[in-house]
Order: structure tokens, then C-alpha cells, then sequence
């Protein structure tokens, strides 16, 4: 098993040894790692970096080998000479232009070489060729509904969660900030949005409920049973059992029901943590503490998980995709903004601190 930290200044790749887990490679190094993947079905990695002025790169490493090779960039079709989309809600109109690769997720079984990412600003990508090519998804990029999308964290609104149903590839959930959750059956020909239930505090009362503008900050699936999943959305947590037909609130969540991540127990998916933190201007651990959040009952109850965490004066946020569970259900890991990695093998009972100063953690992903 191996984890990739995915941060600001690279990537770093750590493997459990016999007397716990090292930092084992550092590639890209002052290279900022916005996302990060290996595809499983033969065993690919994936990156997208950040270089600021000098733009997106993405690269892929194949079938274990020790040389990254750059591949192609979602790239944005000319914005129609004819076209005038108008302003966003929060402010101008959104460019035709990659600004992040924010989550890259493979594909199917049954489809080899399929990769999706998910971009600021809010377009989706699919390449059939393992990343030598990208085609922007036109049939949700066109929808009307996305020109009611604005951008939470970021200026422009961003697709950060893509969940294919390992049942039927065809069917593909996204979670959009703010644009609300969206879902298609037949492999991206046709969508629709599927957040009813979800509400927006920070919207008009007219307007709190509309399933196009929620701000699911990530959103996840349990393998074992699809039609569950989990998501920490601005203000609270919500989860559905009918594959994001709609979503019931789940309320009571110690300490704050505001937070970025959120993971899923990979067979049981009324298991599932949280990392809380205190919202909007403040951004920061719950007095100074940090805290995982767990719940083995669907939501009905919650236990605050410290052992082995930060209890004073830890300013540690923990950003949406930097908490990922393995495959075995007992090992998670999460990586925070001032550069502290854990790691625990007992479902969260205790907590091993990997390292306090690492650059800021952009992403956490077991391999």
C-alpha cells in the first residue's frame, strides 16, 4: 500500500515499512499537485500541477516506472464568436479557460484508458486514451443551469467530485462548487441535477433550496453500495441512500457541521468521517483542536476522534480532498494546510503523526 500526498511543492510517495511509514519520493518538486490518481486497472498514476503563470501541466507515470511523462491538457474550445454568456452571480462571466485540473478519476472496468477530470472553471473532461487527449463534455459545459453556477473558495465555480457507479459505468455523479450535484446514466449523453434536499444558507430564503447553486464542498460513494453517499456541503453534512435522488441533513455533527472532507467506509456506508472546522471568515479547527469526526450509524451519532491529534493551539485545516480512506476500511489519512500528515490503521481509534512540516496538502490518495 502507498500514499500520495499531493502539495505545494510536489508530490511526495510514502509506503508502510516494517517499523511504520516514510516518505519513500518527491517528484515535481516546487511544483504545486492540485490533483491525483492511480488507476487500478493498470496501475497508472496521474497528475495535475498548477504552475501558476506558466499554466496547467498534466503528466502520467505507467505501470510502475520511474519516468513521468508529460500527456496532454483539458484544453477549452474558442468561446463561439456569437456566444455571450452573462455574468455569474458572483461576478463576471466565467472564460472559456483551464484554470485547475481539480480531481481526475478513472473510469470504469469496462473501460480501459477512460479518465475523467474535473476543472475550474466548472467544465468536465473525459479522455478514452489514458490522457493523450481530453474532449470537454459539452452536454453539461451547455446546460443552461450552469450559467447560474458561481465559484465558494475559488472565483469560478469548479468540479471537484466524480463518482462512477462501480456497477454501471455509465452512470457518473459530479459534485460542482456552487453548481450542486449533477448525474448522468448514459455515459455523459444527458444530465441532471440531483441536490434536492440540500439547502443554502447563504442564499435569499427565495432561493435556499434550489439543487443548482448548493455548495457540496465533496462528495462520495460508498463501493459496496453506490446509491449511498456522503457529503459535506457549506453549511452541513447530507447523505442519500437512493443514489442522490435526494439528500436528508445530517444534523447534530460535533463540533461544526462545517468542513471540507469527507470519506466513506469502502463496505459499510453508514460508517463515514468527517474533519469539522469553524466556517467561513475563520476556517480553523474548532478551538484550536484538531478533530476527526466519525459516525458508525448513518449519522444518528457521532464520536470526536483525538487520540494522537493536535489538542493546542492547532490551526490545521484539512482541505476536501486531503482525507482518503484505503481499500481495507482501516486505514485512513489526512493532510492539513500547515503541512501535517496523519496517518491511522485502526478506523481513527489513534492517530500517527507522519510529519508537521510538509508544504500545504493539496490532495491524500491511497494506491
Amino acid at each position: 500500500m502507498r500514499l500520495l500526498v499531493g502539495t505545494r511543492k510536489g508530490l511526495f510517495t510514502l509506503n508502510r515499512q516494517s517499523g511504520g511509514w516514510e516518505i519513500t519520493k518527491l517528484d515535481f518538486l516546487a511544483a504545486p499537485v492540485t490533483s491525483v490518481l492511480h488507476d487500478k486497472r493498470d496501475d497508472g498514476l496521474y497528475v495535475g500541477l498548477n504552475h501558476g503563470h506558466f499554466g496547467v501541466k498534466t503528466h502520467r507515470l505507467d505501470d510502475g516506472g520511474n519516468e513521468w511523462k508529460e500527456i496532454s491538457t483539458p484544453t477549452y474550445p474558442p468561446k463561439p464568436d456569437d456566444y455571450v454568456e452573462p455574468p455569474s452571480m458572483m461576478g463576471p462571466p466565467i472564460e472559456w479557460k483551464l484554470i485547475q485540473v481539480w480531481c481526475l478519476e478513472a473510469g470504469g472496468q469496462d473501460q480501459p484508458g477512460l479518465i475523467w477530470a474535473g476543472t475550474l472553471p466548472g467544465g468536465l473532461f473525459v479522455s478514452r486514451d489514458r490522457g493523450d487527449s481530453w474532449e470537454l463534455v459539452r452536454s453539461l459545459w451547455d446546460r443552461e443551469e450552469r450559467l447560474k453556477w458561481f465559484g465558494g473558495g475559488a472565483d469560478s465555480p469548479g468540479i471537484h467530485s466524480i463518482c462512477v457507479d462501480p456497477r454501471d459505468s455509465k452512470h457518473v455523479t459530479v459534485g460542482v462548487s456552487c453548481g450542486g450535484v449533477w448525474s448522468t446514466f448514459d455515459a455523459g449523453a444527458n444530465w441532471e441535477c440531483r441536490a434536492t434536499g440540500m439547502w443554502a444558507n447563504y442564499m435569499p430564503p427565495e432561493l435556499k433550496d434550489d439543487p443548482n447553486i448548493q455548495d457540496p464542498h465533496r462528495v462520495v460513494q460508498c463501493p459496496a453500495n453506490p446509491d449511498a453517499m456522503w457529503a459535506q456541503h457549506h453549511n452541513g453534512v447530507f447523505k442519500t441512500v437512493d443514489g442522490a435522488a435526494t439528500w436528508t441533513e445530517v444534523t447534530d455533527v460535533p463540533p461544526s457541521n462545517f468542513g471540507f472532507a469527507v470519506a466513506v467506509h469502502p463496505g459499510d456506508p453508514n460508517t463515514a468521517w468527517l474533519v469539522p472546522a469553524i466556517k467561513d471568515e475563520f476556517r480553523l479547527p474548532v478551538d484550536g483542536k484538531v478533530v476527526v469526526t466519525r459516525t458508525r450509524d448513518g449519522g444518528k451519532t457521532f464520536q470526536e476522534l483525538r487520540n494522537g491529534l493536535p489538542q493546542d493551539h492547532a490551526y490545521d485545516l484539512v482541505f476536501r480532498h486531503c482525507l482518503d480512506i484505503a481499500p481495507d476500511g482501516e486505514t485512513l489519512a489526512f493532510g492539513s494546510t500547515t503541512g501535517g500528515l496523519w496517518i491511522t490503521e485502526n478506523q481513527g481509534d489513534s492517530w500517527e503523526c507522519i510529519s508537521t512540516h510538509l508544504p500545504p496538502v493539496y490532495q491524500v490518495r491511497f494506491a
